[in-house]
């Protein structure tokens, strides 16, 4: 099974790939979608075109995003939610259920810990996907994503088997 996770943002949307072959996990590609000052509609398509280019390159079988959190700034929530449609919007139209993970869920199910900070998260990364270049925060969280969603699933899967 091939994993795409998502970090969302505006300017800087993180992404990561991974194959999953039993417990076994291996780094397929990460990267940053990235989008310079500008009008919204202008970033929120260039952000689409990107995560489309990357999506076709290598066609994952699901995918996986984080869930948006409400913070003091309504209108950066707003915007970031914008993003998050984007990164949602792709998979979608290949016909993709994208997974959806709150921060603290991802955080618990890659560290162990579901308030542990960034550093923490790129380590566990590094530590479950040795050797790989990881291209920056974004990428690193958007890995993590995907791994969540690796365990997660294959814990749904052998829940259905059992009852089933």
């Amino acid at each position: 099974m091939r994993v795409m996770g998502l970090d969302p943002g505006l300017r800087a949307m993180g992404w990561g790939v991974i194959d999953v072959s039993g417990s076994r996990l291996s780094h397929v590609a990460n990267g940053v979608c990235k989008t310079s000052t500008g009008d919204l509609g202008g970033r929120l398509v260039s952000l689409f075109d990107q995560l489309s280019d990357i999506w076709e390159i290598y066609t994952p079988d699901t995918a996986a995003v984080e869930q948006t959190f409400v913070n003091k700034d309504g209108a950066g929530t707003l915007k970031l939610g914008q993003a998050r449609g984007i990164a949602m919007l792709v998979p979608a139209r290949a016909g993709i259920v994208v997974g959806e993970y709150a921060p603290n869920a991802v955080k618990k199910a890659v560290v162990g810990v579901g308030h542990a900070d960034k550093r923490q998260v790129e380590h566990m990364v590094r530590m479950q996907l040795p050797g790989i270049e990881i291209a920056g925060p974004d990428a690193a969280d958007a890995l993590a994503i995907a791994i969540c969603h690796a365990h997660l699933a294959a814990t749904a899967q052998r829940m259905q088997r059992a009852v089933g």
